[in-house]
C-alpha cells in the first residue's frame, strides 16, 4: 500500500514552489498593486482578469469563480491531479526527495496515473528520436531535409520516426515497467485483431506534443512512405487523460515566454509552419493539434496574453491561400468577439504557407509576411464584398447590406468609422460619411435592443450590465489608484482631533444586508489583518471575539479562526490558511472567502500595514463599544420609564464603564497613550 507524503516534505514542496512561476507556466500576471500579481483566470472564462496571486503569502484566488489555495492546489486543478499526486509534480521540479510515511515507516510509492503516463510519453520521444537517425527512417530525413529542417533543427523539434515492426515502441516500453493497460491507456499501443499490443504510430514522422509546461503527452505523426496508403495523411495521439487535443497548441511551450513579453501570438496551420516560423524568428508562432482551432484554444491564449479589454495584444492568423484558407479565416472571424485583442490575418499572396515561403524566400519572407497581417475583420469585409457584382447598384447595395453589421460588431467602436469609410472604398463611393452614418445608427440601435443577429455587441452591452449589477469586490490600491496617504494613526495630523481609522475604506459590494457597507468593508479588512497579519494583530483580534461581526459569513470566518488555535501565536502563510479553511464546511461560502481575504492586499502601502492592521481592529472594536454602550443607554430609558430606579443605577455603572473603555480606544487610535 502507497505511504503518506510526510507533512515536513509537503511543507518544503509549498515553500519551494514559487507560486508565480507555478502560476505564470498558464497565465500572463501583471502587477496589481499592493505586492500581488493578477491574470485571466483559467478556471472559468472571463473578459477582465479576476485572477489574484500573492507571491509573498504563497496564495491564489480567483474574485470571479472562487477558486483559490495554495500553489499545490492550484497544481491540482490545472492539471487535474489528487493532492499527493500535485506534491509529487511539485517536488519533481524543485528537486526535492519525497519520503513516505505508513504507520510511522519510509515506503515507496506508486507513481500517480498522470506521471506515470507522462513517464512512457517522456521514454517514448527519446526512442522515436534515436530511430530517426535508422536506415528506415531515410525518408522521414528527407522529408525534413526538402523543407528546409536539418538535423540540428529536428533536434531542437524532437522530431522522431517511428519503426516499421508493429510492436517496437510497445516491447520497449515493457521492458521498463509500464504495463499493457497503461500504454492504451496512453494511446501509445493498440490491441490488434490478434490481441497482440500493436504500437499506434509506424513508418511515420512524429513530433512531439507538449503541454504547456513542457510535457510530452502526445504525439502528432505524418505519412512519408509512398506506399502507405492505409490511414490518413496525418495521424494525432488519440485522447487521452493527458491529452485534449481541444486544450492544446503545438509549439506552445517554446512560445509562452514570448507570447507574454510580446502580447502577440501566431497561430499557423501546421507542425512545419511552426518550425518554420520559429527558425525564422517569428518565436510567438503554435499551431493546432489535429482539430480546428476552437474555444478552448482561444482560452489558452488569452490567458498567455493577459487578453482583457484593453485591446494591446494581438492575434495573426496565417492560412494557405487556396479556398480552404479563405474558409479558415472566415471561420476565424466567427470566434474573433472571443479575443478581447485584436485580430489579423496573413495569407501570402501566391498561396504558400510559411514553411514553403520560407524554403522559396527564406527567413526574412516569412517574417514579412507576419508584418504585413491585415486585420481580420477587413480581409472578411473584402472576401464578403468580392461575393457582390460591385459593377451594379444591386450589387453594391448588398454588399454594403452584408458588410454593416461585421463592423458594428467590432469589439473596439473606435475603429468603427474606419473600418466604415474602408468598406466605402471597397465598394467604390467617393463618399464615406453615408456608411458611418448608418454604421452609427446599427451601433444605436444594438445599443437600444442590447443584441443583433450576427453580432457581439450585445455580449459586449451583457459584459457591461454584469460588470455593474455584480461591482468587483474592493480592489487593492493599484498602479492607477495608490491607497489614502494618511497619517498611521488615523488622525487628524493638524489637530490631533478623533478620526476613524476607517473611514477611507472604500465600502464593499453592495450585499442583501443591513449591515452598513462601510461596515462591512472594516470587518473585512480586520479578518484579511488576522489572516495576512496574525504576528501583528493576533491578540487584539483574539479579544474581539464573534460578536464583534454583524455578517453571518465574517461569524463564520471568526469562529474558524478561533476554532484554528486563534491568531494570537499564528504564523502568516498557506498553512494558517489552511488551519482556518479546515473548520468551515467544505461547501460554505466563508470558506470560499478565506483565500480571497487571505490574498486580497489591505488597503495601506506595504510598509505601513503593520500598524494600519491595528488600527483596522481597534475601529471595529470601538464600533462594538459604541453598539453596547447605545444597547445600555436604551435599556437605562426602559428602566427610567418603569420607574426602576435600582436597575438604572446599575446600568448607568456599566454605561460609565463602557464609555470610559471606549474613550481609551478613541485615545489609541489617534495614537494616545491608554
Amino acid at each position: 500500500m502507497a505511504g503518506r507524503i510526510r507533512d515536513e516534505d509537503i511543507a518544503e514542496v509549498r515553500a519551494k514552489s514559487n507560486i508565480e512561476d507555478v502560476i505564470g507556466e498558464h497565465v500572463q500576471l501583471r502587477n496589481a498593486g499592493g505586492g500581488n500579481l493578477k491574470g485571466i483566470c483559467p478556471f472559468h472564462d472571463e473578459k477582465s482578469p479576476s485572477l489574484s496571486v500573492s507571491a509573498a503569502r504563497g496564495l491564489f484566488h480567483c474574485f470571479g469563480c472562487g477558486a483559490g489555495g495554495d500553489v499545490i492546489r492550484f497544481v491540482e486543478r490545472i492539471e487535474h491531479l489528487s493532492f499527493s499526486e500535485a506534491v509529487e509534480r511539485l517536488a519533481a521540479a524543485a528537486g526535492i526527495q519525497l519520503r513516505y510515511a505508513e504507520g510511522g515507516t519510509a515506503g515507496p510509492r506508486v507513481a500517480g496515473q498522470r506521471a506515470r503516463l507522462i513517464e512512457a510519453h517522456t521514454l517514448a520521444a527519446a526512442f522515436y528520436v534515436d530511430q530517426l537517425a535508422s536506415a528506415d527512417a531515410r525518408p522521414a530525413r528527407d522529408f525534413l531535409r526538402e523543407r528546409g529542417f536539418d538535423g540540428e533543427a529536428a533536434s531542437r523539434f524532437g522530431c522522431g520516426y517511428a519503426p516499421s515492426g508493429w510492436d517496437a515502441l510497445s516491447k520497449y516500453l515493457m521492458g521498463r515497467g509500464f504495463g499493457r493497460d497503461e500504454l492504451i491507456l496512453a494511446g501509445l499501443s493498440k490491441d490488434s485483431a490478434r490481441g497482440t499490443l500493436n504500437d499506434r504510430f509506424h513508418r511515420r514522422l512524429l513530433w512531439p506534443i507538449k503541454d504547456v509546461s513542457g510535457d510530452v503527452v502526445g504525439f502528432g505523426a505524418r505519412r512519408i512512405h509512398d506506399d502507405d496508403k492505409i490511414e490518413a495523411k496525418y495521424l494525432n495521439t488519440p485522447e487521452t487523460p493527458i491529452y485534449k487535443k481541444s486544450q492544446l497548441l503545438y509549439g506552445m511551450d517554446a512560445a509562452k515566454r514570448e507570447i507574454a513579453k510580446q502580447r502577440k501570438v501566431v497561430v499557423v496551420e501546421g507542425y512545419t509552419d511552426v518550425m518554420a516560423c520559429q527558425l525564422a524568428g517569428v518565436t510567438t508562432a503554435v499551431a493546432t493539434c489535429g482539430t480546428a482551432f476552437g474555444t478552448e484554444h482561444i482560452g489558452v491564449i488569452r490567458r498567455l496574453l493577459m487578453d482583457s479589454d484593453t485591446f494591446n495584444g494581438k492575434v495573426i492568423f496565417t492560412f494557405d491561400g487556396d479556398a480552404a484558407g479563405m474558409k479558415a479565416a472566415e471561420r476565424a472571424y466567427s470566434d474573433e468577439q472571443r479575443f478581447m485583442a485584436q485580430t489579423y490575418v496573413a495569407i501570402e499572396a501566391g498561396g504558400k504557407d510559411p514553411c514553403e515561403l520560407r524554403q522559396s524566400g527564406g527567413d526574412q519572407a516569412v517574417r514579412l509576411l507576419v508584418d504585413s497581417a491585415i486585420p481580420l475583420v477587413e480581409f472578411v469585409l473584402r472576401t464578403t464584398v468580392a461575393r457582390h457584382d460591385l459593377e451594379t447598384v444591386e450589387g453594391r447595395s448588398a454588399a454594403i447590406d452584408g458588410a454593416i453589421p461585421m463592423i458594428a460588431a467590432i469589439k473596439d467602436r473606435s475603429r468603427h468609422d474606419g473600418f466604415a469609410s474602408k468598406l466605402a472604398g471597397l465598394v467604390g463611393l467617393d463618399d464615406p460619411n453615408p456608411i458611418v452614418q448608418r454604421v452609427r445608427s446599427y451601433d444605436r440601435a444594438v445599443g437600444r435592443s442590447g443584441s443583433a443577429s450576427g453580432s457581439s455587441s450585445g455580449t459586449s452591452a451583457a459584459a457591461s450590465s454584469s460588470s455593474t449589477a455584480r461591482p468587483a469586490p474592493n480592489r487593492p490600491p493599484g498602479p492607477e489608484r495608490s491607497a489614502p496617504d494618511r497619517p498611521d494613526s488615523g488622525a487628524s495630523p493638524r489637530t490631533g482631533d478623533y478620526r476613524d481609522p476607517a473611514a477611507n475604506l472604500p465600502p464593499a459590494p453592495p450585499l442583501a444586508s443591513p449591515v452598513p457597507p462601510k461596515l462591512v468593508a472594516l470587518e473585512r479588512e480586520v479578518l484579511k489583518a488576522a489572516l495576512q497579519l496574525p504576528g501583528d494583530v493576533g491578540k487584539e483580534f483574539d479579544e474581539l471575539g464573534v460578536d464583534a461581526f454583524l455578517m453571518a459569513v465574517h461569524r463564520q470566518l471568526s469562529e474558524a479562526v478561533a476554532r484554528a488555535g486563534g491568531a494570537t501565536g499564528a504564523t502568516a502563510g498557506p498553512a494558517w490558511v489552511d488551519a482556518v479553511s479546515a473548520h468551515l464546511p467544505p461547501e460554505s461560502e466563508a470558506r470560499g472567502a478565506v483565500n480571497g481575504l487571505a490574498v486580497e492586499p489591505l488597503f495601506e502601502r506595504p510598509d505601513r500595514q503593520g500598524r494600519y492592521a491595528s488600527a483596522m481592529v481597534t475601529s471595529l472594536s470601538e464600533k462594538v463599544l459604541a453598539r453596547e454602550i447605545a444597547s445600555v443607554k436604551a435599556r437605562i430609558q426602559r428602566l427610567t420609564a418603569v420607574d426602576d430606579h435600582e436597575g438604572a443605577t446599575a446600568q448607568f455603572a456599566q454605561l460609565f464603564e463602557l464609555e470610559r473603555r471606549h474613550r481609551e480606544l478613541r485615545d489609541l487610535a489617534i495614537g494616545g497613550e491608554a
